[in-house]
């Protein structure tokens, strides 16, 4: 089904702040495509931008906007069938971190490409933030970020394994692939524990479902995900490192959930640090040192021209759709 967004000549969104609400929730909705068109009036008639996604397993999505319209879609959302329980992070953007409106109906809310997979049904041990340094300072635990491999890159938990993947369908097989060596007897002669995380919680809704398919008997998660955990552990006594990675306008977040130092290259969609900023192969809008290589001459001329055109449509204080895409 298309998704309707705002177009060229809509004006940007009024002065921030803005509340940023990440949610998701496993629950059966025996029509989705039912419940778009609602939902997408009232994120309009709000003011809300961002992106929800609509499936048969339930709803995912981060969305921005003032907050009395935030909690409008927030009540609309907890009466839809199985919703009334919905967890909901919160957070604060300085701008509008998003430029469309986006409601879509997919297959699955995140993407794992396994059909048999029921996080309703079976899933890994929930770990409050609190108690999740305990668990991963363990030696008989294996700790996994379950994230693509350019979140991986603005931060990370201390000895987390990377999976170096490119997309979440490649988790699964990349666990069949490195099973043996990863579930190797623990130091003290077991089999190690398993403990997983990533941005929000939801990929680790399928990620521990699928390993405890796959049968492997320990496996816990992060409960909250990321932020979750930026949010509650205090800096000085955190084992995060570095920033965490957002799919919106915002790019990064540190603790506390202030808005980080990562920009985005419009090219890739990778996050870009200060020392990559500096390279000369850094080029607002148009490269970055882990794309400049990808790309044609052609292409960064495009690149450029889109971002003129940006330009133009700031300075008459509409939003160009066509630049700065969210990030998804």
């Amino acid at each position: 089904m298309p998704s309707t967004h705002m177009s060229p000549a809509t004006p940007a969104p009024e002065a921030g702040p803005f509340t940023v609400a990440a949610l998701y929730h496993f629950t059966p909705f025996a029509d989705p495509a039912a419940l778009r068109a609602p939902l997408l009036a009232l994120c309009e008639a709000q003011g809300i931008f961002g992106t929800l996604l609509l499936a048969r397993e339930g709803i995912n999505g981060t969305v921005a906007g003032t907050a009395p319209a935030i909690a409008a879609l927030l009540a609309h959302i907890r009466a839809l069938p199985g919703c009334e329980g919905i967890e909901v992070k919160f957070s604060e953007a300085s701008a509008m971190p998003f430029h469309r409106t986006k409601v879509r109906v997919k297959k699955e809310i995140v993407t794992m490409g396994e059909p048999d997979i029921d996080p309703t049904a079976s899933v890994g041990t929930y770990v409050a933030p609190q108690d999740w340094n305990a668990l991963i300072s363990d030696a008989n635990t294996i700790v996994i970020d379950t994230r693509n491999d350019y979140e991986v890159a603005a931060g990370t938990f201390k000895g987390a394994i990377d999976p170096q993947t490119k997309s979440f369908r490649e988790f699964p097989g990349w666990f069949r692939a490195e099973r043996e060596r990863l579930l190797a007897a623990s130091p003290d002669g077991t089999p190690p524990r398993v403990a997983m995380f990533c941005t929000g919680g939801i990929r680790c809704e399928k990620s521990t479902a699928f390993l405890k398919q796959e049968g492997v008997e320990e496996v816990y998660h992060l409960q909250g995900g990321i932020l979750k955990y930026l949010e509650t552990v205090p800096e000085e006594d955190s084992l995060w490192q570095g920033e965490c990675f957002v799919f919106d306008g915002r790019v990064s977040v540190g603790h506390a959930l202030v808005e980080g130092a990562h920009t985005l290259c419009h090219a890739c969609r990778r996050p870009v640090n200060e020392a990559e900023r500096a390279s000369p192969l850094y080029e607002d809008g148009v490269s970055c040192p882990a794309c400049y290589d990808e790309r044609t001459d052609e292409q960064r001329a495009g690149y450029r021209e889109r971002a003129r055109q940006e330009a133009l449509a700031a300075a008459r204080g509409v939003a160009h759709v066509g630049a700065r895409r969210d990030p998804r």
